[in-house]
């Protein structure tokens, strides 16, 4: 069996994979954000030499790539901090000591499903973080920069996808949202604005709107404030490159959130958007489901979140008509996340 580490860095992926007896199997590789269906195939042994199956180690501060390796059948684990030690402001350990860890550590490390996702595993950090944010969180709340949903008196909703931009999937859906004449906003990752800048001038071209998403989408518990201003303000840097803007408003990954991260939004930066309707659709729960969760729990005023990017998202995609369609014919209007929180649409 063959053991890989993938750590992430400003512009892309670093890979290594090593033996059964630690030596490298493998040449070091990298590979930019744009390529990961590639990645995938190759450490699925379909655009390599066959050596074995791979088991896949990543860092807690990548939640970019597990649901496209667990997809493709690859075990993939998760390193938390207490298995590493000092890592980059800025990136992951090196990955070759990812994958000894995949070698050697693999029962210490919290093996992930496309069902659980990247956070399995962490729900009482998870908890712990949003109960001490709370205060942080009546701040923001208080001047108007904190919200999950909009106004309940206006036949107004925002339809939102996280973890793109994707170089498939993410067409699909804009195909289909033109299909229909109705907008959305796309909370993008970082990493995938500065790999597909085309796909990030796509949106915005085709009237939709942005939000931030963080560079690797990490488990924010695991960052100290600086890193995550880091992921915070490196995003940004990509957006302003790709099409000139910066979003004023941002969503943290899993919706995993800790007051040290939180006040790195005061006094002022880009407005927390969170959501009152989750589709489910991460955990691929086919398209029929997706679409009745949408529908069932879509009020006016709702926040709806759903995933262009980060996994497999043919589900997501052939649920959409069926949710657009739903919403439409109950006079709803689709209208950008920061239009519906009353935000100006750039910071």
């Amino acid at each position: 069996m063959l053991y890989a580490g993938i750590a992430w860095s400003a512009d892309g992926y670093q890979v290594e994979v090593v033996d059964a007896d630690g030596a490298r199997a493998l040449p070091p590789t990298h590979w930019g954000a744009d390529r990961v269906p590639e990645l995938t195939r190759w450490l699925t042994g379909e655009e390599r030499h066959p050596q074995g199956p791979c088991a896949v180690a990543l860092e807690s501060t990548n939640g970019l790539v597990d649901g496209v390796f667990t997809a493709a059948g690859l075990e993939v684990y998760r390193a938390d901090p207490w298995h590493l030690g000092d890592r980059p402001d800025f990136g992951s350990v090196p990955a070759l000591a990812l994958a000894e860890l995949a070698r050697t550590g693999r029962d210490a490390l919290a093996p992930l499903t496309a069902e659980g996702g990247g956070q399995t595993g962490r729900d009482d950090d998870y908890h712990d973080g949003i109960r001490r944010s709370a205060p942080v969180e009546a701040q923001l709340t208080e001047a108007g920069r904190w919200f999950r949903h909009g106004p309940r008196d206006r036949p107004e909703i925002a339809l939102t996808f996280d973890d793109g931009p994707d170089p498939v999937h993410t067409r699909q859906v804009l195909d289909i949202l033109a299909r229909y004449d109705v907008v959305a906003t796309f909370f993008c990752v970082g990493l995938h604005v500065r790999a597909l800048p085309d796909e990030v001038r796509r949106i915005v071209d085709a009237g939709h709107g942005l939000g931030n998403h963080t560079w690797s989408h990490p488990f924010l518990p695991d960052l100290t404030a600086r890193q995550f201003r880091l992921q915070l303000d490196r995003t940004s840097e990509a957006f302003d490159r790709a099409v000139g803007r910066v979003p004023a408003v941002f969503r943290p990954p899993y919706g995993s959130r800790t007051p040290e991260t939180l006040a790195e939004l005061l006094p002022s930066g880009p407005a927390l958007a969170l959501w009152d309707v989750d589709s489910w659709d991460w955990a691929r729960q086919g398209p029929e489901k997706i679409t009745s969760t949408v529908l069932d729990h879509t009020r006016p005023g709702s926040l709806i979140l759903m995933h262009d990017g980060g996994g497999d998202r043919r589900q997501s995609v052939q649920a959409l008509p069926a949710i657009i369609e739903g919403l439409l014919a109950r006079d709803l209007a689709f209208v950008h996340a920061d239009t519906l929180a009353g935000l100006p649409e750039t910071l």
